[in-house]
C-alpha cells in the first residue's frame, strides 16, 4: 500500500500537493502520513492488479502503462470521465493486494509485510496523483462530481487498510521485534513509521470505536471537498464588476484591458470591467487603484468570501469540520486535534508552537503599527481631505511610501522581470551553478494545458534526472496560489525518475504582450523551484520517504532557502534584463530592490501570524468547545483580540471561511511557514558564510537535505547540513522586526 495512501485520500478529497507555497495548501483528510511512492517511470503492475482490470479498463489511458518518456501521463488522451472508473478499479486492485499481504500464512517478515506494502497500490497512487493535478489545474464539472463521489469511497478505502486487524497484527509483530531484525537505519525507520501511522489511524481502537472513526473520516472527506469547492466558486462569484473605466484609474493599460476582456468573457456589455480575486485577503490591484471607493469595494468583496449567506457560505462547513476533528482526536486519545497533528511534526507540542507564535505576535504588531503611522502620515500629506487608514488603503499608500523611501515602484522594475527570462536565466542559471544540472524544453510532450511546458532535466554528468511540467498562468478553472506536486517519485525499490509539476498563478497578458512579473512573483518562482529540486534529487530506498515526504513544518524549509538566489547578485545580474532593450537592471535600482525587502514586513508578519493563530485556536479546542456556524466569525474576532492582533488595517492573510490551509492539509499546521523560516534564515546565513553560489555549497545541500527526503528525522537532516542548532535571530533580522526598540 505504501505510505502514500492517506495523502492520496487527501488528493482525491480535494487535490493533493506534494509540497506547496504559502498560497496553496494541500487538502487533508484522514490521519496523515508522509507522502509516499508514485509510479516511478510506470513500473510494471502486479499480476493481481492486471488480473482485476476488465477489458474496458484496457481502453482507459490511466490504467495502461504510459508509452511516454519517464512514464509521463498521456494528458492528450486522458478525459475527465476516465478518472472515476480508473480510481474504482485501482482501489479494488489495491484492496486485493493488501488482503493477500494480511492473509499471508507465513510468519511476518520485513520483506513480506513492510516491503510488500511499499510495492502495493502503485496504480492507485499514479491515478490519484494525476487526478489531484487535474482537479487543481483544469477542473471541470465532471471532475468536481468525481471529487464529491470518490472522497467518501477513498476514505473508506483508507480505513479498510489501516483498520485491518490482521494487517496491523503483522506490522505490530515486526515492530515489537524490531531490535532483532538487523534492519539498516532506513528500513528500521520505515517499520517504525508504519507502526506509528497505523496506531494514529486507529488500529488500537475497539471495533465499535473503529466504526465511529470510519463515519467521522467519511464525513470529513465530504466536508473538506465541499469546503475547497466552495472556496473556488466564491473566488469566481465574488469578482468585482465596475461600469466605468474611471474606477480603475491607476491600473496599467494591460491590466485594464484584461479586466475588460474578463467582463466580455462573462457576457457583460461593453464598458464593464471585472477585477478577479485571488484567495488571500490581499488583492494586488488595490496597490495601484486611485479610486478609494473602488478599493473598498474590492477589499470588502475579498474579506466577505465564504460568509455571505449564499450557497457557497463556508461557516457551517467550518463548524462541522473543526467539531468532527476535535471528536476524532478525542477518540484517538488526544486532548485536541492540534495535539494529534503536532505529535507528528518537528514542533511536537502545542506548547512549542504557541510559544513561538506568542513570542513573535507582539513584535510583529508593534512593527505593523509603526508602518501604519508612516502610511497615515502619507495620507495626511497627500490627500486634500485626509481620512483614517483602512485595510483597503494600506497597500495603495504603502506603495507610495515605498516609492518615496526607496524611489522606485513595482511598475518600474517589472520590465526587467520577463517570465521566461526569470525562469531560464534566473532559476535554471542558479540551479546550474549550484548543482551542475541542465534543462531541455520538450515541446513534443503533452501537458495538462496548452500553456504548460515540459522540461527534461539532466544531472551534472549528463544522466537523466526527470521531467518538470511548468504551468505558470492563472485561469478560471485552476485553483489559486503556487505549488509543486509529484506525478512520480524516485526510489531504489521501485526505480524510475521523478515527474514533477510546478504551478504558479501569473495573470496572462493580452495576446502579444510580454509576461512581466512582480518581485513577489519572481521570488515565488524560485521558491517553488526549491520544492522541485527537493523532488528531483531524491535518493532513497523506499518510496514512502521520497522527495518532499517530510513533516509539514519542514517541507517549506528547502524551498524557502532557495528564495535567496532570486536576490543573489550574480543571479540577478543574469536575469534582471529589460525585455525590450536587453539592458541590465541599473545597479542603483537593484540596490533599492534589495534594500526594500524588509519594507512592510510588520504587515506581512502580522497578517500571517493572525492566520496561524486562528488555525491553532480552532484546533486547540476539545469536543463541545468548537464554534457553531453562527459563532465562527465572532470566534475569529475574539481570537484576534485575545492575541492583540485586532489591528483593523491588517486583517488575517486568510479569514476562516476561505482558509484552505486550516480546513485542508495544513490543519493546525499553518505555523509551519514561520517555523521553517527559522531554519531557512539560519541556513541562508550559513550559506553566505560558507561559499555562496557554487557547486560545493549546492552539493552539500543536496547530499544532506534534498536527497534524503524523509529517510531521517528532519531536525537531524538540518544538523547534518548546518552542524548547529538553528537560531531565531537571523529570522528577526531578515524581517526587520524590532525588539525592545532595536532592530
Amino acid at each position: 500500500m505504501n505510505k502514500s495512501l492517506n495523502l492520496l485520500t487527501l488528493a482525491i478529497a480535494a487535490s493533493l500537493l506534494a509540497a506547496c507555497s504559502e498560497e496553496a495548501p494541500p487538502p487533508p483528510e484522514t490521519p496523515e502520513v508522509p507522502e509516499a511512492s508514485a509510479d516511478a517511470q510506470a513500473p510494471e503492475s502486479t499480476e493481481m492488479e492486471a488480473d482485476s482490470a476488465s477489458e474496458e479498463s484496457a481502453d482507459n489511458p490511466l490504467l495502461v502503462e504510459s508509452d511516454l518518456p519517464y512514464g509521463m501521463p498521456p494528458f492528450d488522451r486522458i478525459e475527465s470521465a476516465d478518472f472515476m472508473p480508473a480510481l474504482e478499479t485501482a482501489m479494488e486492485a489495491h484492496i486485493a493486494e493488501v488482503e493477500e499481504i494480511a492473509g499471508n500464512e507465513e510468519a511476518p517478515t520485513f520483506e513480506n509485510t513492510i516491503v510488500a506494502m511499499e510495492r502495493s497500490g502503485q496504480t492507485l497512487d499514479y491515478v490519484g496523483r494525476v487526478f489531484s493535478n487535474m482537479t487543481s489545474t483544469v477542473i471541470d464539472d465532471t471532475l468536481k462530481e468525481t471529487q464529491r463521489n470518490i472522497a467518501p469511497k477513498y476514505s473508506a478505502h483508507s480505513d479498510a487498510i489501516y483498520l485491518n486487524g490482521d494487517l496491523f497484527a503483522r506490522v505490530r509483530a515486526l515492530y515489537e521485534q524490531r531490535d532483532d531484525l538487523e534492519l539498516d537505519a532506513e528500513g528500521l525507520r520505515l517499520l517504525e513509521e508504519y507502526y506509528k501511522d497505523f496506531v494514529r489511524a486507529g488500529a488500537l481502537l475497539s471495533d465499535a470505536d473503529k466504526d465511529k472513526l470510519k463515519e467521522m473520516n467519511s464525513r470529513l472527506a465530504q466536508l473538506t471537498t465541499e469546503f475547497s469547492q466552495n472556496v473556488l466558486e466564491e473566488v469566481n462569484d465574488s469578482a468585482v464588476v465596475f461600469d466605468s473605466r474611471e474606477a480603475l484609474e491607476g491600473l496599467s493599460e494591460a491590466r485594464i484591458e484584461a479586466a475588460a476582456q474578463e467582463a466580455a468573457e462573462r457576457g457583460l456589455e461593453e464598458g464593464h470591467y471585472v477585477i478577479t480575486l485571488v484567495n488571500t485577503s490581499i488583492q494586488p490591484p488595490i496597490a495601484s487603484m486611485e479610486n478609494r471607493e473602488a478599493r473598498e469595494k474590492v477589499k470588502k468583496a475579498s474579506l466577505a468570501r465564504g460568509s455571505r449567506g449564499n450557497e457557497y457560505d463556508n461557516t457551517g462547513v467550518v463548524a462541522e469540520i473543526v467539531g468532527l476533528r476535535a471528536e476524532r482526536a478525542n477518540l484517538l486519545g488526544y486532548d485536541t486535534h492540534a495535539d494529534y497533528v503536532l505529535e507528528d511534526r518537528t514542533a511536537q507540542t502545542v506548547e512549542a508552537v504557541n510559544g513561538m507564535l506568542g513570542e513573535l505576535a507582539p513584535i510583529a504588531v508593534a512593527n505593523a503599527r509603526l508602518e501604519g503611522q508612516d502610511i497615515q502620515e502619507m495620507i495626511n500629506e497627500t490627500e486634500e481631505e485626509p481620512f483614517e487608514l483602512a485595510s483597503w488603503d494600506w497597500f495603495h499608500y504603502a506603495e507610495k511610501v515605498r516609492q518615496e523611501r526607496y524611489a522606485f515602484d513595482e511598475e518600474q522594475i517589472k520590465p526587467y522581470f520577463e517570465m521566461n527570462n526569470v525562469l531560464v536565466n534566473g532559476v535554471f542559471f542558479s540551479a546550474e551553478k549550484l548543482f551542475g544540472i541542465t534543462f531541455e524544453k520538450r515541446e513534443d510532450l503533452p501537458t495538462q494545458h496548452e500553456t504548460a511546458t515540459a522540461w527534461e532535466v539532466f544531472d551534472q554528468d549528463g544522466s537523466e534526472l526527470g521531467i518538470v511540467i511548468m504551468d505558470f498562468y492563472a485561469r478560471g478553472n485552476k485553483r489559486g496560489g503556487a505549488w509543486m506536486n509529484s506525478y512520480q517519485v524516485e526510489s531504489e525499490l521501485l526505480g524510475g525518475y521523478p515527474v514533477i509539476g510546478m504551478h504558479l498563478n501569473v495573470p496572462k497578458p493580452p495576446e502579444g504582450e510580454p509576461t512581466l512579473l512582480t518581485w513577489d512573483e519572481t521570488t515565488t518562482m524560485f521558491h517553488e523551484f526549491g520544492h522541485v529540486v527537493h523532488g528531483l534529487f531524491s535518493d532513497v530506498q523506499y518510496p514512502s520517504f521520497a522527495g518532499t515526504a517530510v513533516p509539514r513544518d519542514f517541507v517549506e524549509y528547502p524551498s524557502q532557502v532557495y528564495e535567496m538566489w532570486a536576490a543573489w547578485p550574480e543571479v540577478l545580474a543574469n536575469y534582471a534584463q529589460h525585455y525590450e532593450t536587453g539592458e541590465q537592471i541599473p545597479q542603483e535600482l537593484l540596490d533599492k530592490v534589495i534594500e526594500a525587502q524588509k519594507f512592510n514586513e510588520g504587515f506581512a508578519t502580522t497578517e500571517y501570524l493572525a492566520a496561524a493563530i486562528i488555525d491553532q485556536a480552532l484546533h486547540q479546542l476539545g469536543p463541545g468547545e468548537t464554534p457553531s456556524a453562527e459563532e465562527v466569525m465572532d470566534f475569529e474576532a475574539q481570537v484576534l483580540a485575545d492575541h492583540g492582533l485586532n489591528y483593523e488595517p491588517v486583517p488575517p492573510r486568510y479569514r476562516t471561511p476561505y482558509f484552505s490551509h486550516a480546513m485542508g492539509g495544513y490543519d493546525a499546521g499553518y505555523y509551519s511557514y514561520i517555523w521553517s523560516e527559522v531554519l531557512d534564515a539560519d541556513s541562508v546565513l550559513w550559506i553566505k558564510e560558507n561559499g555562496g553560489l557554487d557547486l560545493e555549497t549546492g552539493q552539500h545541500f543536496r547530499e544532506t537535505i534534498l536527497s534524503k527526503g524523509g529517510s531521517k528525522e528532519a531536525m537531524q537532516l538540518y544538523m547534518d547540513f548546518a552542524g548547529r542548532e538553528p537560531s531565531i535571530e537571523p529570522l528577526l533580522e531578515r524581517r526587520g522586526l524590532i525588539i525592545d526598540g532595536e532592530e
